[in-house]
């Protein structure tokens, strides 16, 4: 097993999980920039805006900051609750709060798709363990296209936009399955760590396949059945 160490810090107990938030003085001052900078923009803004931004800005400091980041050193269940924070909420807030202009659903939907798959690959997996540079442009891999993609899905109020959303279910369920049908674990680095939480490797694995399947695909499924709906209402009113 590797033993680098992870960007997160070394891997709590379940004693003291809780506690290990993360100080990264670099990280804790390049978030302050940007949350000034985006309450800056905003100032006089729709109120939506302003609370999307609030939304984003704590499902970053959730993200990264809180014991969450820990965590997901010792878990891998908590990588994938980590992922669907990121796309799920982090990037549509910012969608609503600074929607990018110009930007194609077909790309933005490639770019998010292909991170999804990168970030399991094992030996992907294992290069943002054992380097910082390496987590954060996974992380920007991540954030950046779903940002996108949630701007046009979100801004545009097309059904041909929000069908879009269908692949993006059909994948999360597809990743959920390989997860927890797999007969092995897959990240090697969480063979000494899921212990401390009373799984087994494999468990832990099973359970993020589990995550992406019930707080990951359904969500998602409800807001595209709600906002086709909308639409639909809408069109026929016209």
């Amino acid at each position: 097993m590797n033993e680098a160490s992870p960007y997160c810090g070394p891997a709590p107990d379940w004693s003291d999980w809780y506690s290990t938030w993360n100080f990264d003085p670099y990280l804790i001052v390049v978030m302050f920039g940007l949350g000034l900078t985006g309450a800056y923009a905003l100032r006089g803004e729709a109120s939506n805006r302003k609370n999307a931004f609030g939304v984003a800005s704590g499902a970053a400091v959730l993200a990264f900051i809180s014991p969450l980041c820990a965590l997901t050193v010792a878990l891998f269940a908590a990588r994938t609750l980590h992922h669907l924070l990121v796309f799920g909420v982090l990037a549509p807030a910012l969608a609503v709060a600074f929607p990018l202009r110009k930007v194609g659903v077909s790309a933005s939907f490639i770019a998010l798709s292909a991170a999804l798959w990168l970030w399991h690959l094992p030996q992907v997996y294992s290069a943002a363990w054992d380097s910082a540079a390496i987590y954060w442009a996974m992380q920007a891999a991540l954030i950046l296209p779903a940002w996108a993609f949630w701007s046009v899905v979100l801004g545009r109020s097309k059904l041909d936009h929000v069908i879009w959303l269908i692949p993006l279910i059909g994948q999360m369920g597809l990743l959920g399955a390989v997860l927890t049908f797999a007969q092995r674990p897959f990240y090697l680095e969480h063979l000494a760590y899921a212990e401390r939480f009373g799984l087994s490797a494999l468990a832990d694995q099973q359970l993020a396949g589990l995550i992406m399947w019930v707080p990951g695909m359904i969500p998602v499924a409800v807001l595209a059945t709600i906002m086709a709906h909308r639409i639909l209402r809408r069109d026929m009113r016209i």
